[in-house]
């Protein structure tokens, strides 16, 4: 059972990096324009028309961990040893992960035309999705079972555990219908990589010290996309075993009274795993298996062994097609100018965040104040969960170059990280969650200036508006040509 705990709790963010970081809304990078739809990356009469991250990844990583585990799972991970600090034998206290990344490997978006602003963009990105709750009981059973009576039955091992990874290859247009109203949609192909799902609904645990053995009874199911134990470095090559589809949109308002209000449904979608999965339907509670030598050492792998045994019963193969963490998102934005001479601007945004197939909603309030090319921020944020995030996020951002650093979770990132270098008082601390978040960006622009007719050295001539509006115009009984 090690194995599932340490793995899901601290290393979902090795696959790849959650995806949109909420310090980068309204900044007008090329981040923010592929992550909000409606969002553009261009300034007319300033800056050049394609935008590149010329194969430098962009990319945003978090993770948190809640619960009594905080502290045994951190000593596990980062020293080798175990300590049952905080933990209970109660079968309903639990410890709770998330972890979600998303990297864009390849991201590229062209200006096509002023009459309607109209931009297009495309993308290759990288994507994990995680999360996963665990009882105290199960977590204690990773020192061995002092702490468990003999003929007693414990039924705190239900645990679940959620993770997919996918490759997502993107369209991206976006267009001005009006000086107040923008629209902007991404459609997507998504190449699953790998996916994983346990839920144990009902369990027993019971000692019998004088015989050294246990009884172990799980009721659940279990899914797995590929063969345990064979996948390798290239299954992580874009292929079409597992394909799906995602749609991202996007709209931007600006009202009479210069407040920006966006609302974005992002990445809806599916992923079909291919029908060499295998999906495992398992009961053995009315006649749980035997756990041997349960007071010798390394009771967790003799545990973990029978586990697994029990888990992939009653298996067959079989494709089964599973969503993406889609999101709906809406925030409202207003800029400040702090001096009369234009240098010092403040643009406040409120953020809400909710889940569409999950539970999970959050509130957040990113606070960015900018001098001339640099811009500080700071935000802080809450969730369902009741974990509160406060972070920084530094960004340079001239007209046709840009480059950002920060953390979302910036106290509970160096905390982790000092943690990692065995520090003990970092180790031993929990606090009400554990957690980590980095995000970094950097693209450039190129090619001509975007230039207005009146002021242009390049005259374009027979321009028509965008295929949006036109239909938007043919609906309204709109000319075209205004």
């Amino acid at each position: 059972m090690n194995r599932f705990l340490l793995v899901v709790c601290f290393l979902f963010v090795s696959a790849t990096t959650f995806g949109q970081q909420f310090s980068q809304y309204n900044t007008g990078t090329l981040f923010d324009s592929f992550e909000n739809p409606a969002q553009t990356n261009f300034t007319p009469d300033s800056s050049r028309y394609v935008s590149f991250n010329f194969f430098i990844p962009n990319f945003g990583a978090n993770i948190f961990l809640t619960g009594n585990g905080q502290i045994p799972l951190k000593t596990r991970a980062f020293t080798g040893r175990y300590v049952n600090t905080n933990l209970t034998l109660d079968p309903n206290r639990y410890s709770r992960a998330n972890a979600d990344a998303n990297t864009y490997l390849l991201m590229l978006r062209i200006f096509k035309s002023l009459d309607g602003d109209q931009e297009i963009g495309f993308s290759w990105q990288t994507r994990s999705e995680g999360k996963g709750i665990f009882t105290d009981q199960t977590l204690m059973l990773l020192n061995g079972a002092r702490e468990f009576q003999d003929g007693v039955t414990y039924t705190g091992l239900n645990n679940n555990y959620r993770y997919q990874g996918y490759h997502q290859i993107s369209f991206a247009y976006r267009e001005k219908f009006s000086k107040k109203f923008s629209f902007g949609v991404k459609l997507s192909a998504l190449l699953g990589i790998q996916y994983q799902r346990l839920n144990i609904n009902q369990s027993s645990l019971q000692f019998d010290n004088a015989n050294n053995t246990a009884l172990l009874g799980l009721q659940g199911d279990y899914r797995i996309s590929y063969t345990s134990g064979k996948f390798n470095r290239g299954d992580l090559i874009p292929n079409f075993r597992n394909p799906g589809a995602s749609i991202s949109i996007g709209t931007r308002l600006q009202t009479r009274d210069n407040f920006i209000i966006q609302a974005n449904i992002k990445d809806l979608g599916f992923i079909h795993w291919y029908g060499k999965s295998a999906q495992n339907v398992f009961n053995n509670v009315a006649s749980p298996d035997t756990v041997p030598n349960v007071n010798g050492t390394r009771l967790e792998d003799r545990l973990y062994a029978t586990a697994y045994q029990i888990v992939r019963s009653n298996g067959q193969q079989t494709g089964f097609t599973t969503p993406t963490n889609a999101k709906f998102e809406l925030s409202a934005n207003k800029s400040y100018w702090l001096d009369n001479a234009m240098q010092y601007k403040y643009s406040p945004t409120l953020i809400l965040q909710k889940e569409l197939f999950y539970e999970g909603y959050t509130a957040a309030l990113s606070n960015p104040f900018q001098y001339k090319n640099y811009t500080g921020t700071i935000v802080a944020a809450i969730n369902n969960y009741k974990v509160i995030n406060a972070g920084l996020q530094f960004m340079v951002k001239s007209t046709n170059a840009e480059f950002f650093i920060g953390s979302d979770r910036l106290l509970q990132t160096v905390s982790l990280a000092q943690a990692s270098r065995k520090s003990e008082s970092q180790i031993n601390s929990s606090g009400f969650y554990s957690g980590a978040d980095v995000f970094m960006g950097f693209s450039l622009k190129f090619g001509h200036v975007i230039e207005h007719p009146l002021n242009a050295n390049l005259i374009p001539i027979g321009e028509r508006p965008g295929l949006l509006k036109r239909l938007w115009n043919g609906i309204w009984g709109k000319d075209n040509g205004d």
